[in-house]
C-alpha cells in the first residue's frame, strides 16, 4: 500500500452479514467504503473529507438447528484494501473461531460447520483482522463483531410444575378460580411468535374452563356436587405460535377434587325399625344401635342422636358414637316381660355443624320410630320376700314346723318350683325343707342357751330347669322356755361375829338364771325346809333389789351368838 503526497489511502475492513427475512430468504449485502481523497481546487486550500461508508453491520446471523449437508454460510469479511489479487489475508478469532466458524482467509467468507442451538448459546463474539499476506502486517485494526444465532420454533411449551393436584369446594359459583398453570417456552420471546403461548382445555369440559392468555382454570358449571362426582382429570394444552397451525404444544394434567360442604341432611334409611331386647339385659348396657346416613364427609357428617318422645323415654337412653356416627341405645331401668312387652321410641338424628349458606336444603335432621320388643327370658324363681325371719321354741320336738318360704316362676309358663337348703359341707344341719311346699322343720332339739339364732340359705329352682336358681336368707330365732333353774352366783363362806346383834344383816347372796328375763328374775329366796333350820339365822328376800340382780339377806336372831359359817344356802324358790 502506497502513500502519496496528494492522496491518503485508509484501508477499511468491511463485514457482510447473512440476514434472514420474514420471507425466509437470505440476502448478502455488500458494504463499499471509498478512500479519503484530497482535491486541489484553484483558490481553495486542500480539504480532507471523512470516508463515506455504506450500511455497516455490527453483527451476523446464523440460523439455529441447521441440518444441511454443507456448512451454513454466515457472511463475508472484506477490506477495501483487497484488490482481489490474494494479497490480503483474513483472520478470524474469538468464540468458536476455527471450530464452529471457519473463514476462507482469501475471500473472507465465513461458514458455520455445526448445528447451533440458540437455547444453549444465543450469540458469539468474534474478532476480524486483515493482514498483508506478504509482510504479515495488519492492514486493518482488529474489529469486533457478533454472530447471533437466529431462533427457530424448535421448543415446545413445557409445564414444569405438573401434574397438579388441587381442590375446590363443591357447590362453588360458576367462574370460581381453581388454579393458574404456566407453561414456559425456551424459544426467543423477542422474535416472532415462537414463544407466544396460548392455553386451551383438551379434557375436562364442560366442568372447567381455562383462560387462553393467563392459564387460569375456573369452574364452568353451577352447583357442582361432590356427592355426584368427586374427582376430575383436566388436561390443559399450551401451544406456541399464538396457537396457529404448525405451532408446537405441550400438555399437563390437573387433578381436581371437590371438597365437601354440609349440603346434605342426615337421613334414616327406614322410617320404622324394630329391636329385640331380652328382659335379662343389664341396666347400663348397650342394647342396640341405629344410624342415619349422611352423604357428606368429615365434620359435615357429624351428628347427635336424641329420643324426642315415646313410652320408653324413661327406660332407654341414647348416645352418639363419634367414630361410627351411630346412635347407641342403652338400658336405664330393668325390663320385665311379664309387665310390659314392648316400647316405642321416636329418635332424631341432627347435624352438629351447620352451614347457613345451604339452610334452604334443610332441615338438617331426620326422625324415625323404633319399636323395642322385650324378649321373655326363663328367669329363676322369685321369692315372695327379700329375706325371712322365723321363730321356734327351744326344746321343741324334732319335726316341728318353723315356717314356710314361697317362690314362684315369674315367667308366663309358671313352672313348678322345688326348694332345698344350701348347706355347707361342714355345717350342722338342724333344719330341713319340704322340696315341694317350702315348709321348714327342725331336725334336732334346739337349745336357746347354746345357739339363740340360726341363719340358713334356701334355694329355689324350676322343676323344668333345675340349673336356674334363686336364693334367700332365712333367719330363725330360737325362743326361750323356762328350762334352767336359778343358781347362786358363786359359793359363799359367811363368818358371823359373836357380837352381832339380832336382825343384823350379816351377808347378801344373789342368784342367776340362764334363761332370758322372761323366764329368769325375779327370784324368791328361802331356806330349804327339808334341812334342819338353825334358829340363830333367817333368810329374807331383798324385795327392793333390782330385778336383774336379785338377792337375799341372812339375819342373826340373837345378839352375841356366833353361829357356824353358812355354806351354800339352799336354792331359792322361784316366785
Amino acid at each position: 500500500m502506497k502513500i502519496t503526497g496528494t492522496s491518503c489511502i485508509c484501508p477499511v475492513l468491511v463485514c457482510l452479514c447473512f440476514v434472514q427475512r420474514c420471507s425466509g430468504t437470505a440476502h448478502h449485502s455488500s458494504i463499499k467504503v471509498t478512500k479519503n481523497q484530497t482535491k486541489h481546487i484553484e483558490g481553495e486550500t486542500e480539504v480532507h473529507h471523512r470516508p463515506k461508508r455504506g450500511w455497516v453491520w455490527n453483527q451476523f446471523f446464523v440460523l439455529e438447528e441447521h441440518m444441511g449437508p454443507d456448512p451454513q454460510y454466515v457472511g463475508k469479511l472484506h477490506s477495501n484494501s483487497d484488490k482481489g489479487d490474494g494479497s490480503v489475508k483474513y483472520i478470524l478469532t474469538g468464540e468458536g473461531a476455527g471450530t464452529i466458524f471457519i473463514i476462507d482467509d482469501t475471500t473472507g467468507d465465513i461458514h458455520s460447520t455445526k448445528s447451533l442451538d440458540r437455547e444453549q448459546k444465543t450469540h458469539y463474539v468474534l474478532h476480524a483482522q486483515a493482514i498483508d499476506r506478504r509482510t504479515n502486517k495488519p492492514l486493518e485494526p482488529e474489529s469486533e463483531f457478533i454472530i447471533k444465532v437466529q431462533d427457530i420454533n424448535d421448543n415446545a411449551p413445557k409445564f414444569t410444575d405438573g401434574p397438579y393436584i388441587v381442590t375446590v369446594p363443591e357447590m362453588s359459583d360458576m367462574g370460581t378460580s381453581v388454579l393458574q398453570v404456566t407453561a414456559t417456552d425456551a424459544d426467543d420471546p423477542t422474535y416472532g411468535n415462537s414463544a407466544r403461548v396460548v392455553y386451551s382445555i383438551l379434557q375436562g369440559q364442560p366442568y372447567f374452563s381455562v383462560d387462553p392468555k393467563t392459564g387460569v382454570i375456573r369452574t364452568a358449571l353451577h352447583n357442582m356436587d361432590r356427592e355426584a362426582r368427586e374427582h376430575y382429570s383436566v388436561v390443559i394444552q399450551a401451544k406456541d405460535m399464538a396457537g396457529q397451525v404448525g405451532g408446537l404444544s405441550g400438555s399437563t394434567t390437573v387433578n381436581i377434587t371437590l371438597t365437601d360442604v354440609n349440603d346434605n341432611p342426615p337421613r334414616f334409611p327406614q322410617k320404622h325399625y324394630q329391636l329385640y331386647v331380652p328382659e335379662s339385659a343389664q341396666v347400663g348396657s348397650a342394647v342396640g344401635k341405629i344410624k342415619a346416613n349422611d352423604a357428606d364427609t368429615g365434620s359435615n357428617a357429624d351428628m347427635t342422636y336424641s329420643i324426642i318422645n315415646g313410652d320408653g323415654i324413661g327406660i332407654f337412653s341414647i348416645s352418639t358414637d363419634k367414630e361410627t356416627r351411630e346412635g347407641i341405645l342403652s338400658l336405664k331401668k330393668p325390663l320385665n316381660y311379664e309387665k310390659k312387652k314392648a316400647y316405642t321410641l321416636n329418635i332424631e338424628g341432627a347435624n352438629t355443624h351447620l352451614d347457613f349458606r345451604f339452610s334452604h336444603l334443610g332441615p338438617f335432621k331426620d326422625a324415625t320410630m323404633l319399636k323395642i320388643v322385650v324378649g321373655d327370658v326363663d328367669e329363676p324363681p322369685l321369692f315372695s320376700m327379700p329375706f325371712y325371719v322365723m321363730e321356734v321354741f327351744e326344746n321343741a320336738k324334732i319335726g316341728t314346723i318353723v315356717g314356710t318360704v314361697l317362690a314362684q316362676d315369674p315367667d308366663s309358663a309358671n313352672s313348678l318350683v322345688r326348694y332345698f337348703i344350701d348347706y355347707n359341707a361342714e355345717e350342722n344341719r338342724f333344719f330341713n325343707i319340704d322340696a315341694n311346699t317350702g315348709t321348714i322343720k327342725t331336725t334336732k332339739v334346739l337349745d336357746r342357751e347354746e345357739t339363740p339364732w340360726y341363719n340358713i340359705t334356701v334355694a329355689a329352682s324350676e322343676h323344668d330347669n333345675p340349673g336356674l336358681l334363686s336364693h334367700v336368707t332365712v333367719g330363725i330365732r330360737v325362743l326361750d322356755v323356762n328350762d334352767n333353774p336359778p343358781e347362786l352366783a358363786r359359793e359363799y363362806d359367811i363368818v358371823v361375829c359373836e357380837n352381832s346383834k339380832p336382825g343384823q344383816v350379816i351377808h347378801t347372796i344373789s342368784a342367776t338364771d340362764r334363761d332370758d328375763l322372761a323366764n329368769g328374775p325375779r327370784f324368791t329366796f328361802f331356806l330349804d325346809e327339808r334341812l334342819s333350820i338353825n334358829p340363830n339365822f333367817t333368810l329374807k328376800d331383798n324385795e327392793a333389789a333390782a330385778a336383774p340382780s336379785p338377792s337375799g339377806f341372812v339375819h342373826a336372831r340373837e345378839m352375841g351368838v356366833c353361829g357356824p359359817a353358812m355354806r351354800k344356802p339352799s336354792s331359792p324358790r322361784r316366785a
